[in-house]
């Protein structure tokens, strides 16, 4: 292989990705509800290969590269370009009041939620890591709130987030519930079931029952393992 050149199926879909990246799985699960055929090319994170600079000068997974040869990074743009280049998949509705509700919901969940996972892990001190607990409970609060709206609409009947099946907000956001598995490990943290969770309960529940979600989940000790490079004080 010259220096000019990567790995890729010419007419086709390829997916840079690897196996623990809560990200890279947004785009995975994205192909494997569109039922679209494609080839996946798994990046070492931890040495990864002298061409990737020619697909992502990031460095980042996932990536994407489209049969015409442009290349997409970002997984929520990857997810995002799946639903709409495949919309017989139904993956987002065509109701552009249900898309925007779906998406402040993926908004709401990547601003109290993702971040404080990092926070919580990645501190040491144990006043400070208190702090993050409660922060994390508050948007766990404020998610489980936002999931008890929806199960009132026309497009929620509890459970998982679309109509109760799965779709885009599993999709982009079930890789993330899987953290709670490092944070119970490294943290003690668990979800309270009270009330104010019960919503969000239900729902972390059913993604952990889905075929679509364990199909790409690594088992928890792996996860573990893949973790512990974020915990402040192992």
């Amino acid at each position: 292989m010259s220096t000019s050149d990567y790995p890729y199926v010419e007419g086709g879909y390829t997916l840079y990705s690897n196996e623990l990246c809560p990200y890279a799985q947004r785009a995975l699960r994205a192909f494997d509800a569109a039922n679209v055929e494609h080839k996946v090319e798994q990046i070492d994170l931890k040495n990864k290969p002298s061409w990737y600079h020619l697909v992502n000068p990031q460095l980042k997974v996932p990536a994407l590269r489209t049969p015409d040869g442009t290349i997409l990074i970002e997984s929520l743009v990857i997810a995002e370009f799946i639903a709409d280049e495949f919309p017989e998949s139904n993956l987002l509705s065509s109701n552009a009041t249900e898309r925007a509700q779906l998406r402040l919901f993926i908004e709401l969940f990547g601003t109290r939620f993702n971040p404080l996972v990092y926070r919580l892990l990645m501190t040491a001190d144990a006043d400070e890591q208190e702090k993050h607990k409660q922060a994390l409970l508050g948007g766990l609060e404020d998610i489980s709130k936002e999931l008890e709206r929806q199960s009132k609409r026309k497009s929620g009947k509890g459970g998982l987030f679309w109509y109760g099946k799965w779709g885009y907000a599993e999709i982009t956001l079930s890789s993330f519930v899987g953290l709670l598995v490092p944070l119970a490990k490294f943290r003690s943290f668990a979800v309270p079931e009270t009330d104010a969770f019960a919503a969000f309960n239900n729902w972390r529940h059913a993604i952990l029952q889905a075929p679509e979600f364990t199909k790409f989940k690594p088992d928890d000790n792996t996860i573990n393992d893949a973790y512990k490079k974020f915990v402040a004080d192992v």
